[in-house]
Formats: C-alpha cells, sequence, structure tokens
C-alpha cells in the first residue's frame, strides 16, 4: 500500500471509525481508575494513563500486524472480527474496574485494563492497516485526543444516535470479510473475480448488521 494513495486514505479512515467506535470502554476505564485520585492530578493522570495504554497497544498491534502474515491467521483474525463487530451490537458491557487513591497506581490500572480490553480494537487496526506500520501508528495518534477530551462526548453522541455504533460495526464487518479474502489459501478464488469478492462483503456486512440489530439489548436498540 503506497502512502497517501486512494486505498491508504480508506483504511487510514477505517482506522479511525474503529478506534472511535471501540473508545468508549477507554473512557470508562480512564473514568474508573481515577475517579478516587485528589481532583488536581486527575487531569494529569487521565493523561499519563492514555499515553502508556496507546503506547502498548501500538506495540501490540505492530505485533499482531506481523503475526496476521503467518498463514491461516489471517482468516482467523477475520472470524474473530466478525464476532467482535457482532458483540459490538449486543453486548451490555459491565465494568469492574478498581479506583485507585495515588497518581501512579491510577495510571497503572489504566495502562492494565486497557490491555486486557483492547484485543478487539488490536486485532481489527492490525486488520485495516493492512501490514502498513505507518498507518497504525497515524490512525492511533489522530485518535489520542479524542479518546482523553472528547471520549464523554462521542458515548453520549452514540446513546443519542445509535446508528453511529452500527456504521462502526459495518466497517469492522467489512475490515473482517477483507481479512478472510486476503487469506493467502483462499485468496486465489477471489483473485480476478469481483462478483464473488464484493457478494462476500456485503453478506457478512449485513449478516452481522442484521443478526446484531434482532439480539441487541432493548436499550441499544432504542437509543436510550
Amino acid at each position: 500500500m503506497e502512502w497517501f494513495s486512494a486505498e491508504f486514505f480508506a483504511a487510514l479512515f477505517s482506522i479511525i471509525v474503529i478506534d472511535l467506535v471501540l473508545a468508549g470502554d477507554n473512557a470508562i476505564v480512564i473514568g474508573l481508575a481515577a475517579r478516587n485520585v485528589p481532583k488536581d492530578l486527575q487531569k494529569r493522570v487521565i493523561i499519563w494513563g492514555t499515553i502508556g495504554a496507546i503506547g502498548v497497544r501500538i506495540l501490540a498491534t505492530i505485533a499482531v500486524t506481523y503475526l496476521l502474515k503467518i498463514p491461516g491467521l489471517l482468516l482467523l483474525g477475520g472470524f474473530m472480527l466478525i464476532w467482535i463487530a457482532y458483540k459490538l451490537l449486543v453486548d451490555k458491557k459491565d465494568h469492574e474496574i478498581a479506583a485507585k487513591n495515588t497518581a501512579l497506581a491510577a495510571i497503572g490500572t489504566i495502562i492494565l485494563a486497557d490491555a486486557a480490553m483492547g484485543l478487539d480494537n488490536v486485532i481489527a487496526i492490525a486488520g485495516a492497516a493492512q501490514s502498513h506500520i505507518g498507518l497504525v501508528i497515524i490512525g492511533l495518534l489522530i485518535t489520542v485526543p479524542i479518546i482523553v477530551w472528547g471520549s464523554t462526548l462521542f458515548i453520549k453522541l452514540i446513546e443519542r444516535f445509535p446508528i453511529i455504533i452500527y456504521f462502526g460495526s459495518a466497517v469492522l464487518a467489512y475490515t473482517a470479510s477483507k481479512m478472510i479474502i486476503d487469506e493467502p489459501f483462499i485468496h486465489k478464488y477471489f483473485e480476478g473475480n469481483p462478483i464473488l469478492r464484493y457478494t462476500v462483503i456485503v453478506i457478512v456486512i449485513a449478516a452481522v448488521l442484521i443478526l446484531g440489530r434482532i439480539n441487541a439489548p432493548k436499550a441499544k436498540t432504542q437509543g436510550s
């Protein structure tokens, strides 16, 4: 993938959307971990905790990007991402994060909790980046300010306009279908056959959205 090509910007857009729709967890983790820290330190804890979490996530995503080059893992990652896209629509997430009284302890909690909860984000970004490490870093750096300062606003937007979650899930499903199609074991069946390629993509996206809609919790379906 060439720098600043149409494919580059399409992948960057996918990464940013993925980061945004999965940023709610970051905001909740940050808020819960920092809530008992003295008020004058909370801003510092949030910033350093987020920087640490993003740093760990960049390293993890780069590692997964290389792992996906191993035969068979791209296919496995694609199916995992389909499940993640579906779970994004149907899960009611309960977070049990211990609040810490000291700044260092709260920062550590943010980093560890984000690392434990961030597998979905890592797999999704690695798949969307298509082995382009620069894209991974640029996409995450763009969303850092949003995660730090705009996560609460974005969560409210999602609650008010549930269609945002469905759009994000569709992007995840699209990324998953591309990962499956690009798996070397089966790529030969799609090469030179755009009709089959786009049929698979449409079926995957439609199946995730329809099943997600059917099984979504009432509160999320109604946007309340």
